[in-house]
């Protein structure tokens, strides 16, 4: 096995960066090239066709049988005019990743052969087995019929030759298989409730958008080290290997020259990406060695989600090409910065307004403050919900550390804005006010314009931080979907601004002032919300004691955290909404204890296996060498002497062997733990099982084999260490 570890070395050092050849100079010459975008729809599409796709993009509207027959005949025409030879139905299952089934675009011809075809029915509606998917107990395994269905808000593409349909899946009765249906289903009751409110302020708002800009990082290792280490491929992380004396100290890494390599593998993943329609805007080096972060350009929320998970594909694929493998686990090595996948999040009109950015008046910025306000009061209404969306077995490694933000849920406003929110406390508005009063707070509040985005400091503590035209929901892990911390932020804010809604509208039933209503129940609002706003350090032990006083919640367990899906709040959340289900709820709650189990469980399985088949026995011949060692010092030194030099070699002896002793102890206390726990029924139980008396034994062992690493003849340790995996280029 170390010869192995030597070789992979040797690929490395061997490498060079693969030349990346670009088509054009300019990215707009090219950008969108396979995506079946709008100019192209207008190209192959009657008008008639167009103008369908076009209300069901922007009105939600649904595309008839007869409209969707026209939509495939020219979908199938751009497609195989540009090397298209097959289709798909693309979609979001709750496992990791994207799904996809080819079929060609043929049927049987009148001479014998083949032609090729493609229908409005194929394009709307294709049947994958449902019951090969996670459910959650809502499909059984003899109950296989599922359905994938056009979502025609998201352009189809090609990728390698295949033309996707990004597609909504759902089983046989109805109930949501994936991430897109609530995710567009939450869009919808955002939409509906924001735009109630933005009436009161501008009457030619008809919608409102939600728009995402996701922030990617991912650690990049050479793919010959890669196949070295078996916990990296199996589990996606290191479940050993001893910190390397330089790593991320001096902070050179950060925005540093981008390593050849690496700049050649991102230039050819923007083009990929850029083809795609993709907005790729940025690039650069993150704090960990071989760590790097990707980010686009803000697109509306659905699309930009989908791109997300295009992209990460993409990456796969393109890292192949330049000899890397790329990682999305959100704490891939232990001792350095984990990945996450910055979600900034925000709402604007059709009228071209976004709500999360001051206005020139005290009329629009007091729409701006009722936005912020409701977003902090609906994930304060929601924190254990907002924790859920984001906690997994591999992002609760990262939470807490520190480069992401605590399991508490804070929200930071930055100084102005929590100045401006003071201000409107302090203003007396629980009665009729004076003209001075309104003339007053109108003016405080027409001060807002005087922000400019850059005083808002971004406090990388904060798990939902506002900054400046938008929030930033920090917490959400690297491998994550998008869509799972979108559809609770979404269904949270749309609840509460129906709430805000109803309660404005009953006092102007009451007589009392449009102006004066919204800032009564504003006030109301920013009081009561006051617990969860923090401008602080986020990793301080004192805001652990704080944030208790509070009553803001602290869950860092990970079945615990999910249980905040099943709580009867949440499920009235979500079904005032119509966005899912008591049911379905209770499917993806199920489905997320089944992915903890079985990540700690192959963990578990992994970290054994090398422990009691590479480690101990490497540990072993080290030992044996050392005994050996001993032994022929006796014969050669007389026996005072002997004592004396042969002291250190005997206490490294007993140290190896200590070391040795415990990992076995405890390998086999682990699976003894395991054993116990495989037979909970209960997914909950078994899922909390795991996580107390499992789990720990993976950092008991890892210490024992970490120190072992240092210890152990370098040539002799079988597997590439953190300062081959991290710095070797």
């Amino acid at each position: 096995m170390a010869d192995f570890r030597f070789k992979a070395l040797q690929k490395v050092i061997e490498r060079q960066p693969v030349a990346v050849v670009r088509e054009h100079n300019l990215t707009s010459d090219f950008y969108g090239r396979n995506v079946f975008d709008r100019p192209k729809m207008k190209k192959y599409l009657s008008k008639e066709a167009f103008k369908a796709v076009m209300d069901a993009t922007d009105y939600n509207k649904l595309v008839d049988r007869k409209m969707a027959d026209q939509v495939a005949q020219g979908m199938k025409a751009w497609a195989t005019e540009n090397g298209a030879t097959h289709y798909t139905h693309w979609f979001h299952p709750l496992t990791d990743g994207t799904a996809e089934k080819h079929d060609a675009f043929i049927v049987h011809g009148e001479d014998g052969g083949v032609v090729e075809a493609f229908s409005g029915k194929l394009l709307s509606q294709q049947e994958p087995d449902a019951s090969s998917f996670p459910s959650g107990g809502i499909r059984q395994t003899f109950e296989a019929r599922g359905y994938t269905a056009w979502d025609a808000s998201s352009p189809a593409f090609i990728v390698d030759g295949t033309l996707c349909i990004p597609t909504i899946f759902i089983s046989y009765t109805g109930e949501a298989l994936d991430y897109k249906t609530p995710l567009l289903k939450s869009l919808h009751a955002l939409d509906k409730a924001a735009t109630a409110v933005c009436q009161y302020f501008d009457k030619n708002v008809t919608k409102v958008i939600a728009n995402l800009g996701w922030e990617q990082e991912y650690f990049l290792i050479d793919e010959a080290l890669y196949a070295a280490r078996p916990d990296l491929i199996l589990t996606g992380r290191t479940l050993m290997g001893h910190a390397s004396s330089k790593d991320q100290q001096l902070d050179d890494h950060y925005f540093g020259s981008i390593p050849t390599r690496v700049y050649r593998f991102m230039e050819d993943l923007e083009n990929e990406a850029y083809k795609l329609g993709i907005p790729i805007k940025t690039r650069h080096n993150e704090v960990a060695p071989n760590q790097f972060e990707v980010a686009p350009i803000f697109e509306e929320a659905n699309l930009a989600n989908d791109h997300n998970q295009l992209l990460m594909d993409i990456m796969k694929k393109v890292a192949r090409r330049h000899n890397f493998r790329v990682l999305f686990h959100e704490k891939p090595f232990a001792g350095i910065n984990g990945s996450g996948k910055h979600n900034n999040w925000s709402l604007s009109t059709d009228t071209g307004v976004n709500l999360y950015s001051p206005g020139k008046n005290p009329k629009s910025n007091l729409q701006f403050l009722t936005f912020v306000v409701n977003a902090m009061k609906a994930v304060y209404d929601n924190q254990d919900l907002m924790r859920a969306s984001i906690m997994s077995a591999a992002n609760s490694h990262r939470l807490g550390a520190n480069e992401a933000p605590p399991s508490i849920l804070s929200v930071f406003l930055g100084t102005e804005v929590s100045k401006m929110l003071d201000l409107m406390e302090e203003a007396v508005v629980d009665r009729k006010m004076t003209p001075d009063e309104k003339t007053a707070l109108k003016l405080n509040i027409g001060r807002i314009p005087e922000i400019i985005l850059d005083s808002t400091d971004r406090n990388r503590t904060s798990p939902f931080a506002f900054t400046g035209n938008r929030f930033e929901f920090r917490a959400v892990g690297s491998s994550a979907n998008c869509a799972s911390s979108l559809i609770a932020l979404n269904t949270a804010v749309a609840a509460q601004l129906e709430k805000f809604k109803a309660e404005v509208d009953e006092l102007i039933e009451k007589g009392v002032k449009k102006d004066e209503a919204i800032f009564q129940i504003l006030k109301k609002l920013i009081i009561n919300t006051k617990p969860i706003r923090f401008d602080g350090d986020g990793y301080s032990g004192n805001w652990i004691v704080e944030a208790k006083k509070r009553g803001l919640t602290n869950i860092q367990s990970v079945p615990e955290a999910l249980e905040a899906y099943l709580t009867d709040q949440t499920k009235t959340l979500f079904a005032s909404q119509d966005v899912l289900s008591a049911k379905e709820l209770e499917g993806r709650a199920e489905v997320e204890f089944e992915k903890f189990t079985m990540k700690v469980q192959i963990e578990a399985r992994v970290l054994g296996d090398l422990a009691i088949n590479h480690i101990v026995p490497t540990a072993v011949q080290y030992q044996t060498t050392l005994l050996e060692n001993v032994k022929n010092m006796k014969e050669v030194f007389g026996a005072d002497e002997f004592e004396e030099l042969a002291h250190a070699r005997k206490e490294l002896i007993r140290e190896i062997g200590s070391h040795i002793t415990a990992i076995k102890s405890k390998v086999k206390e682990m699976v003894e733990a395991r054993k116990v726990a495989n037979k909970i029924e209960d997914s909950i139980e078994k899922a909390k099982a795991y996580d107390k008396t499992v789990r720990p034994y993976l950092d008991d062992i890892r210490y024992h084999i970490d120190k072992l690493e240092l210890t152990v003849d370098n040539e002799l340790w079988p597997l590439p260490k953190y300062r081959e995996l991290l710095f070797v280029r």
